[in-house]
């Protein structure tokens, strides 16, 4: 059983041990949170190269003492060349294609936002460069890794799919079998590729000779990003949402990110008075507040330069008491309304000082559009696909928009001056996971590791699955099951740590300093601190 972590110099929690020992070295060495979850992200898209990559997007949250918290959006827009038109004329009438390089059609942030967090590291005292923080990310990537159980299943699971978009065997399925688990894993291209970020700039990405060669790259598999689209990125820095929990201020990302169904389940559940956690009452009424949430997020979310509402009107006292006046206690609402699958990794890390970040970085679907990149080594993310090509979609494709994103980090200034960033991957079950950490530790009282150990459900999709059923850990009690059958739940009964429930982590740091810290046991994660 894992324990709750404490230390009082700084910690790190990843779902990959390599990537929170990556962030603890540098804050070890004297950097600040920010620059340790530059390394650990950098480290991460190697070691869990299936969730994330520097060919995807990530998304920021930074909380500093005495100041207010900063958000960074790291999301890439449709190509200039990715219209519903384009899509149609190349024979595509209904839908993007989910992988291969016609999914390949929206630039990738991950990069810019590493840049941009750096900038405002630098602002605080961060003194460490580029070339030190991509340090274990290069030698992993030389030297290789084992291969986790999670990267060789999911690489067998997704072959069938993926073994003919342009580089994906090459990789991934070594003398025509799927990596092997505890095999060694050399990624040679993508070494060089960070080695080159770390002499030239973390800009070269977007603006230099290796931006030349990832457009080139792009356009010889049959991607629409060309190097204009490149050049033309920037990560954007934007006002948090916050919302006040029982006392406590939450904070997520605004749109396109899901960050707004994140804590319209809190303000809901909150207003449920449910005085009891773990029991069926508990669980209906997380499900019930989810499913409010659902209805927001998919009727409004998209590109904010596109929304005709501001997402904050959702999140006031009438509003959110209209929401959990439409929860009915004993009964299970009609469901299921449309989702969406992802993949991805989130991060936190806290120093000395108290700084705080939250971080989550992803390629949306396992190995995203499949495509890696010959010169490069880098896969490349296919989070465009949930542009519609319907025009009258909430989410239409249009070429410079930013497409919708279930990611985002969330972090919490709790009310007797506690911090806490935390957050999970897994599609629509990352606001369903946050509200459950969140709920459990805050509202509850449960400690930090059993929050994010505790049996969890899904209600929706993840890793690709299709399901209308509500999943759940059978780790509850018996009568927890009857009484949501009973209620109108459709349940699924799973296994004890199920993959499919995502990996969560949580770091909370207390007023005296102490750090407490807890990673996901479904994942290969570890919080680490000093």
């Amino acid at each position: 059983m894992l324990q709750t972590r404490r230390a009082y110099g700084g910690m790190v929690t990843a779902p990959h041990h390599l990537a929170s020992q990556a962030g603890l070295r540098v804050l070890q060495e004297g950097g600040n949170a920010i620059e340790a979850m530059v390394a650990a992200a950098a480290a991460i898209t190697v070691v869990y190269p299936h969730m994330n990559a520097l060919g995807g997007d990530n998304f920021w949250l930074i909380h500093v003492p005495g100041q207010p918290v900063r958000a960074i959006d790291a999301c890439g827009a449709a190509a200039a060349a990715a219209s519903i038109e384009a899509y149609r004329a190349a024979g595509h009438a209904t839908a993007i294609p989910g992988r291969g390089p016609k999914a390949a059609l929206t630039v990738a942030g991950a990069v810019s936002g590493w840049q941009r967090a750096l900038e405002i590291a630098a602002g605080l005292g961060g003194r460490l460069t580029a070339e030190r923080l991509l340090e274990d990310a290069i030698q992993y990537a030389e030297d290789g890794i084992a291969v986790p159980r999670t990267l060789s299943e999911n690489a067998a699971a997704k072959r069938g799919e993926l073994e003919d978009v342009p580089g994906f065997a090459g990789v991934y399925l070594p003398g025509g079998n799927p990596v092997a688990e505890a095999s060694r894993f050399r990624q040679p291209r993508l070494a060089e590729t960070l080695r080159r970020l770390a002499r030239a700039g973390l800009d070269d990405f977007y603006r230099g000779e290796l931006a030349r060669s990832i457009a080139a790259d792009l356009v010889r598999v049959g991607s629409p990003i060309r190097a204009d689209d490149l050049a033309h990125h920037r990560a954007l820095d934007v006002t948090p949402l916050s919302l006040n929990v029982a006392g406590h201020r939450a904070f997520n990302m605004p749109p396109p990110t899901q960050g707004l169904a994140s804590l319209i389940v809190l303000g809901v559940y909150e207003r449920l008075r449910i005085g009891s956690v773990d029991t069926a009452e508990y669980v209906h009424g997380l499900i019930e507040a989810t499913k409010q949430a659902f209805r927001v997020r998919d009727t409004y979310v998209t590109d904010p330069a596109y929304m005709s509402v501001e997402p904050q009107v959702f999140l006031t006292e009438d509003a959110l008491s209209s929401m959990a006046a439409d929860v009915d206690h004993r009964r299970a609402a009609p469901w299921p309304d449309v989702g969406g699958a992802g993949d991805t990794v989130w991060l936190g890390a806290i120093d000395n000082n108290g700084i705080a970040v939250s971080f989550i970085q992803s390629v949306y679907w396992e190995f995203g559009a499949g495509v890696i990149l010959d010169e490069t080594g880098i896969t490349w993310q296919n989070r465009g696909i949930t542009f519609s090509l319907d025009a009258g979609d909430v989410n239409a494709l249009a070429p410079g928009r930013k497409p919708f994103h279930t990611i985002q980090p969330a972090l919490a200034q709790l009310g007797d001056g506690r911090v806490m960033p935390y957050g999970a991957m897994g599609g629509e079950g990352q606001p369903q996971t946050q509200a459950t950490v969140f709920t459990r530790h805050v509202l509850h009282g449960v400690d930090l590791q059993s929050a994010v150990t505790g049996p969890r459900w899904l209600l929706g999709r993840t890793w690709g699955a299709e399901t209308t059923s509500l999943r759940i850990e059978n780790r509850f009690d018996a009568a927890v099951f009857d009484a949501l059958r009973a209620a109108g739940h459709p349940l699924q009964v799973i296994g004890a740590y199920d993959e499919v429930m995502g990996h969560a982590g949580a770091l909370v740091r207390h007023p005296d300093g102490l750090i407490e810290g807890a990673a996901d046991p479904r994942s290969d994660g570890a919080a680490l601190g000093f």
